[in-house]
């Protein structure tokens, strides 16, 4: 319907002036410095490096950051450019901690900005305690942990943004409900699909249960999509971030497809099969942040119309704007 028939909640008033810059733009840096280093970790699984540094914290001994750049060749550039970045996305994190602490006041984004803060160190020890015990279900686990991180950190960036801060009465529409309860549940399914992804990456188990639930995922990533442009064209916040899902679901096909046929079926150069497993990785979290950007703004946005054209609310925490809720 485009937004037939859609009005206005006029009941939501903006407070622009509790408006702060500085926790916005940490959490983009974060979210942003947050997909190199997805990057980087995938190829440190691709090529097999992940215990090219044999110690933790230090780094043969050295402190970390004070590791000749002379040593780092084959795979420990790789291993040590990734514990390098981890700790450059940790003290961000502490930075945009700090900043929602002090300038936020919203009593939930503080407690959004403390979870991503224990979140962080909870991954450093994890991706340390993998090489210090030589565990391979740790490394399952840090696999999962950062894909959760880089979607908190995205909707931390969204929270935070001045459109969402000062974002209008919600519309009210037919079916909010039903794509707010798609969306979660397309959430859902790229996450689980994830992490089957990141069993088989580094176990080579639970090929069937990846391909699964990427199947799953894959679909109501398209019912979304048309559900989105059927109803809501109109609606750019809705609009372009689900025609970016749906780009990303195609990129992510084919990662998908090469990964496969240079794992199971023929020989593909080794540069090649690293880039596609690597890339893979990377398209797959940014289909989970892009799905749950969809879904956030669905449920910030819009209202389920009720009986004789009346709003039904939706009592959920990102529903109150500043100033609504408890400092």
């Amino acid at each position: 319907m485009s937004a037939a028939g859609a009005k206005r909640d006029s009941s939501f008033i903006p407070h622009p002036s509790s408006f702060s810059a500085w926790p916005h733009r940490l959490a983009l840096a974060t979210a942003i410095c947050t997909i190199p280093l997805l990057f980087i970790g995938g190829l440190v699984t691709s090529k097999g490096a992940g215990l090219a540094v044999p110690d933790w914290p230090t780094t043969f001994g050295y402190n970390p950051f004070l590791y000749p750049w002379s040593k780092m060749v084959g795979n420990i550039f790789y291993e040590h450019s990734h514990r390098l970045v981890a700790s450059a996305v940790g003290f961000l994190t502490i930075l945009l901690a700090i900043a929602l602490w002090f300038r936020e006041p919203e009593r939930w984004l503080r407690v959004l900005g403390a979870t991503a803060l224990a979140l962080v160190v909870i991954q450093g020890v994890i991706g340390g305690l993998r090489v210090v015990l030589l565990e391979q279900t740790l490394a399952v686990v840090h696999a999962c942990l950062a894909q959760a991180f880089f979607a908190l950190t995205v909707s931390l960036a969204l929270f935070t943004s001045r459109g969402w801060r000062e974002r209008p009465g919600k519309l009210t529409v037919d079916d909010a409900g039903r794509l707010q309860r798609l969306g979660i549940l397309t959430v859902g399914l790229i996450y689980i699909q994830i992490v089957f992804g990141a069993v088989l990456r580094h176990t080579g188990a639970m090929l069937d249960m990846h391909l699964v639930f990427a199947f799953l995922a894959s679909l109501h990533v398209i019912l979304v999509g048309l559900r989105v442009f059927r109803r809501h064209l109109d609606q750019a916040f809705l609009f372009r971030p689900a025609l970016w899902l749906g780009g990303f679901l195609i990129i992510q096909l084919g990662l998908g497809l090469g990964a496969y046929l240079g794992k199971f079926v023929m020989t593909l150069p080794v540069t090649l099969t690293v880039l596609l497993r690597t890339g893979h990785v990377v398209v797959g979290a940014l289909m989970l942040a892009v799905s749950l950007v969809v879904t956030l703004r669905s449920f910030g946005l819009l209202a389920e119309r009720g009986p004789a054209g009346r709003e039904i609310p939706i009592p959920i925490a990102m529903e109150s704007g500043p100033g609504r809720a408890s400092a």
